[in-house]
């Protein structure tokens, strides 16, 4: 299987998602081809990669209001690279003429820069430095430019990549024409990426066999936005969503699925609920729940976001998961910050909409953690 791909990123959620797909893809013969992965941070994940084997991702949750309990050898990562040792071979790669795709998921902590990285550094320490110098190895082999995708969860995240690739260029003092080849051979592809993916369940068969094991969820979006004026082709699957405009996609992430989790919190961690299933399955409590839904935050927003019942309906799976535990205290942090977006909005635009106050809403917003 041929090298095609180069990840930034080991952590569970690449491997449950993106990796995934190109398992997936490559089972119903597109022939995406291999990925060749690098570890960023100290740690053994590189060296659980390594085997020829694969490793096992459990699929667990509801789908179309079925159980879901399936698990699946993931095989397409061919290779797996630790920076801190393996710099040359990462650059070498870099410069391979088969390379298709660069993405990475860093956390939204890794899309910034480092004042101390330098051109001569192996590795520089911040990942928009690594993604820049090899990209210039890239450059300076001759050879063209690749889609850059990246997997962070902030929203416009190719903008702020590239825009960050360019700064870490112009603080190296790389010349003009690379510059220009960062605008115009190389792609940067703006992203939504959905699905939770967590360490492997203990109650696997396989757990403590395949030290690599991971669980997920059975729902998943993968949303690409288009780039313009660009010829464009990627995996084809059906949770891959190619869009012109990612903005209504996110909209209704934060105010649908987040924003009912921060209500959640507000309204059922006072009562001593502990966890999203458990709010789920009190009757009285998942009343409120569908009254907040259908009654309050679809009617503010489903004139401007695609495909919002099927939407809302998967969100209502997901949050009825008997294999998961999503914790209210975990959602609650940083709740402020995050009752502003997922809910202060709607309920203005309720208000604008239909000139009356949201009752659950309002009643999710009376209680702050501490």
């Amino acid at each position: 299987m041929a090298e095609t791909i180069l990840q930034f990123g080991t952590g569970r959620f690449l491997r449950g998602f993106a990796d995934f797909f190109v398992h997936e893809a490559n089972e119903a013969g597109q022939n995406v081809g291999g990925i060749v992965v690098v570890q960023s941070t100290a740690g053994v994940r590189a060296e659980g990669l390594k085997g020829h084997d694969g490793y096992h991702l459990a699929l667990r949750g509801y789908e179309d209001g079925q159980v879901i309990d399936r698990t699946i050898n993931i095989r397409s990562i061919s290779r797996a690279l630790e920076a801190g040792k393996d710099w040359a071979a990462v650059l070498k790669f870099g410069a391979f003429a088969d390379l298709k795709w660069i993405w990475s998921n860093t956390t939204e902590v890794g899309l910034a820069l480092d004042e101390q990285d330098t051109l001569t550094d192996d590795p520089p320490r911040s990942y928009p430095a690594k993604l820049t110098r090899v990209l210039w190895a890239r450059f300076q082999a001759g050879k063209p430019g690749v889609p850059v995708l990246p997997c962070e969860l902030i929203e416009n995240n190719g903008v702020v990549l590239h825009n960050l690739v360019r700064d870490q260029a112009n603080r190296w003092k790389l010349p003009a024409d690379f510059l220009s080849w960062l605008e115009v051979e190389c792609v940067w592809l703006n992203s939504l990426v959905d699905r939770m993916v967590l360490g492997a369940p203990a109650d696997h068969p396989l757990y403590g066999k395949d030290p690599m094991l991971i669980m997920g969820e059975p729902y998943a979006l993968w949303g690409i936005e288009k780039p313009k004026n660009r010829p464009f082709d990627f995996i084809k699957h059906p949770k891959i969503e190619i869009v012109d405009d990612l903005t209504p996609y996110y909209l209704r992430k934060v105010r649908i699925l987040n924003g009912i989790h921060t209500a959640m919190v507000g309204k059922y961690m006072p009562k001593g609920f502990e966890t999203v299933q458990q709010v789920m399955k009190d009757p009285a409590a998942l009343d409120w729940v569908l009254g907040l839904l259908y009654e309050e935050i679809l009617p503010a927003i489903a004139y401007r976001v695609p495909d919002v019942a099927r939407f809302a309906r998967q969100t209502l799976d997901r949050f009825q998961n008997p294999f998961l535990a999503h914790k209210l205290s975990d959602i609650a942090a940083k709740h402020e910050a995050k009752r502003k977006v997922r809910l202060e909005t709607t309920i203005s635009e309720y208000g604008k909409l239909f000139g009356k106050k949201p009752v659950k809403l309002l009643e999710a917003i009376e209680f702050t953690p501490t």
